[in-house]
């Protein structure tokens, strides 16, 4: 058989997980800060000039609608609406987002008819803090940019100075094509901070990954730890010792698995005590009627074989031992095969209350014999059940044999079959000693000679046979038992579906 390939451990898995968290991360950071920091900021930026734009266009329509004439020439001088101007004003100082910021209106023939200088230096007027008589309302880069917004409808360009300093121009025309706006503000170097980021990231990167590390293996260490204490647990019971117990304190998942991992290890040391205690009674009843057997059929062959009474009588011994072996036996290849599952549950449907009167039947001639009474309490309509025949005639065997067993001194034994919400709760009574509190939880578990009952007969297996088959059907079952007044088994049968309509007309 291949071994498995071996793969790194839980701890490992962590350590390294985390570790690539760490280091995702300011791969991430650097990614945004040196890639796409100066495109979101320029579109940023570009968002901002265009509504400071479409305002402006707003302002001109709405003075065009109220037949407002915005500019006009007289001989050679500009004429500009008064209360146009003033609305221009109070539109452009509402912006609180744009501050520093340079608005270009011009008309048709290209000339400047009203301009706002808040920006300094101005690529488009080549005006600066120093010299404002620089300030050009015409100049020869500010006319290609009317040419090119008029042309395209529209404009979107940077401008750079010679020293480094960068602006963004965006343009629109109004809506009756009449005049062009143009609006511009200064670019920051964000690309200078990106080059100056992504030289800081790796030492940081580097302390980060240290840093990582050093968690990771802290972390690894404190989650990983029931892990291994439970690695170790299960070790332990592989070896049989059951008494182990893992510190299960914890109120997460982990301190939930080590509940059940306990959980577990007393139900394994109670299933191996079991085990052993079924191996020593069935060897001690098996060794009895042996060592009868053998001793009464020497007795015959060496002192009583010509003592025809003497030899009968010891000849019966010997095959009642041996049918009590046989007994023993078939018992256990019973159980043996309704545990294991070699034996198939196979249900059908039938009515329950005609096999417990045919069952109660055979037990007429032992009732008679020895004056007691087996009461039989049914419903009047038939319990019409979904479950395999013979195992259910098995099971109320066990049951009834195990209650004439335990018969109280009134000699009444009950076999009870009631309706409920589920289909019928079956119950078989008995008026005996009553079985100790103490005991009921591993009544159906242990072996049934093991209970204080060695002068008794039977094999001592018809409860566990019993447990098997109602588990095989998927029943409810239990004991109620009051010590001195009796004992109450009972299981819950499950109703039978209804038949099909069509099949029954075929």
């Amino acid at each position: 058989m291949a071994r498995p390939t071996l793969r790194p451990g839980i701890r490992a898995q962590l350590m390294l997980f985390l570790c690539s968290i760490c280091l995702f991360l300011p791969g991430l950071f650097w990614l945004l800060s040196t890639q796409m920091l100066e495109p979101l900021y320029n579109q940023r930026i570009e968002e901002q000039l265009s509504y400071q734009a479409d305002q402006i266009v707003a302002l001109m329509d709405s003075a065009v609608e109220r037949g407002e004439v915005i500019s006009s020439w007289d001989f050679g001088e500009l004429l500009v609406n008064e209360d146009f101007r003033n609305a221009l004003y109070r539109v452009l100082s509402s912006n609180t987002e744009l501050t520093n910021f340079c608005v270009d209106i011009s008309d048709t023939s290209l000339r400047n008819i009203l301009y706002v200088e808040n920006l300094y230096p101005c690529l488009l007027h080549n005006s600066t803090l120093i010299e404002e008589d620089t300030s050009s309302p015409n100049a020869p880069t500010v006319l290609q940019m009317r040419r090119s917004c008029r042309e395209a409808g529209q404009l979107l360009q940077s401008l750079r100075a010679p020293g480094g300093a960068s602006q963004m121009v965006v343009g629109r025309m109004s809506t009756d094509g009449c005049y062009a706006i143009l609006v511009t503000t200064s670019l920051v170097h964000v690309s200078e901070a990106g080059q100056v980021l992504g030289r800081m990231l790796p030492p940081i990167a580097a302390l980060v990954f240290v840093f990582a590390m050093a968690s990771a293996w802290l972390f690894s260490q404190w989650f990983t730890k029931p892990l291994r204490q439970l690695s170790a647990a299960a070790r332990q019971v592989a070896r049989g010792d059951f008494a182990i117990q893992v510190d299960s304190s914890r109120r997460d998942e982990l301190g939930a698995l080590a509940r059940e991992f306990d959980h577990m290890a007393r139900e394994v040391q109670r299933a191996a005590q079991m085990q052993r205690d079924l191996l020593a009674n069935v060897s001690h009843d098996l060794r009895t009627p042996l060592t009868l057997i053998k001793g009464y059929a020497e007795t015959v062959r060496d002192l009583t074989g010509d003592d025809k009474a003497h030899r009968d009588e010891q000849m019966n011994i010997i095959i009642d031992e041996a049918d009590r072996l046989t007994a023993l036996v078939s018992k256990v290849m019973e159980l043996s095969k309704v545990t294991s599952g070699a034996e198939k549950c196979e249900p059908v449907r039938f009515d329950f209350c005609q096999l417990c009167d045919e069952v109660s039947e055979r037990y007429d001639a032992v009732c008679a014999q020895n004056g007691w009474q087996l009461r039989l309490e049914l419903p009047d309509q038939p319990a019409e059940v979904w479950a395999d025949p013979s195992m259910m005639e098995r099971a109320l065997h066990n049951l009834l044999g195990n209650a004439m067993h335990h018969i109280g001194p009134d000699g009444v034994f009950i076999l009870r079959v009631t309706p409920c919400a589920e289909g019928f709760r079956a119950e078989v009574e008995d008026h005996g000693p009553g079985i100790p509190a103490a005991d009921l939880p591993y009544i159906f578990d242990r072996y049934y000679r093991s209970r204080a009952d060695a002068g008794k007969t039977g094999t001592g297996l018809g409860l566990s046979i019993t447990r098997a088959i109602f588990q095989q059907h998927g029943f409810r079952f239990g004991v109620e038992s009051t010590v001195g007044s009796g004992t109450t088994f009972w299981f819950i049968l499950k109703k039978a579906p209804r038949p099909d309509p069509r099949s029954l007309h075929g």
